[in-house]
């Protein structure tokens, strides 16, 4: 099949290597002038592709000759008007449309749940009160509307391993909190949970992307230091005021799909 991707970045970037290994013809977007020539010497037919929000290029109409749209970018919540994301999957949308595109993979977050101490399900019912990310939830809800196209949204818990250390981010600092469960994925994994999708024809679906294991968030950031040598967080929030949440990834291993690396005390790092 033929399959693009906006967003040929950390996640981007190792999912096109498994679609091409998988003998499909991929092409994709970056922002940058130095990436998109880095991904030129490496192989991957690319261009450069901005939403700021409206669509920003020359040539771009190209990545919606596609029989699957994966749209992988980030929502920079914390930067960007919660707005902004939305706007850019307006654009998206109408140039799906337009070019008819027959398949849509979003790339959303489990930030979308509430923190309500309990386990967050794919049917739980998301409103613009209780939604944790209005941004992505408002995205989520554009993509949904009056669709022409098939669309499977996958909301993904922390994507990391590789050179994303969870642990390091928490390094030293104090009254760090460590009592909730983690929601995480290896980006291994989220390759090969995109990849699934594609391969069993699981569409108009929202699927949540963690692993089914949920150690605590001091096991976690304590193996990290004691294996890759730096310091722990110097002290824990110990009175358990925060609010958390556990995100349920039954649904996809309902499918049959089996993570690789199911624990995140197992994550391997760079």
């Amino acid at each position: 099949m033929k399959i693009s991707i906006i967003g040929l970045g950390w996640l981007g970037e190792p999912l096109a290597d498994a679609l091409l290994n998988k003998g499909h013809s991929v092409k994709g977007t970056t922002t940058s002038v130095q990436k998109s020539e880095s991904l030129t010497q490496s192989g991957y037919e690319n261009i450069m592709l901005k939403f700021s929000p409206h669509p920003e290029g020359v040539g771009y109409q190209q990545i919606f000759d596609a029989d699957i749209l994966v749209v992988n970018i980030p929502p920079r919540t914390k930067t960007a008007n919660p707005t902004f994301h939305p706007e850019q999957i307006k654009f998206i949308k109408e140039l799906v449309v337009q070019k008819k595109v027959a398949k849509v993979i979003y790339t959303s977050a489990t930030s979308v749940y509430p923190n309500e101490n309990q386990e967050a399900k794919e049917t739980d019912q998301l409103t613009i009160g209780n939604t944790g990310n209005r941004a992505l939830f408002d995205a989520e809800k554009i993509l949904w509307k009056d669709k022409d196209y098939d669309l499977t949204v996958v909301r993904f818990g922390g994507l990391l391993g590789v050179d994303r250390v969870p642990g390091k981010y928490f390094s030293g600092k104090d009254n760090v909190e460590g009592g909730a469960p983690v929601n995480y994925i290896h980006r291994d994994d989220a390759v090969r949970l995109i990849c699934w999708i594609i391969e069993k024809g699981l569409w108009n679906e929202t699927f949540n992307g963690v692993t089914p294991l949920h150690p605590s968030r001091r096991e976690v950031y304590e193996k990290n230091a004691a294996e890759l040598g730096f310091p722990p967080p110097k002290s824990y929030d110990v009175s358990g005021a925060k609010p958390w949440k556990m995100i349920s990834g039954e649904k996809i291993l309902s499918t049959g799909f089996e993570f690789v690396i199911p624990n995140p005390l197992d994550f391997w790092y760079e």
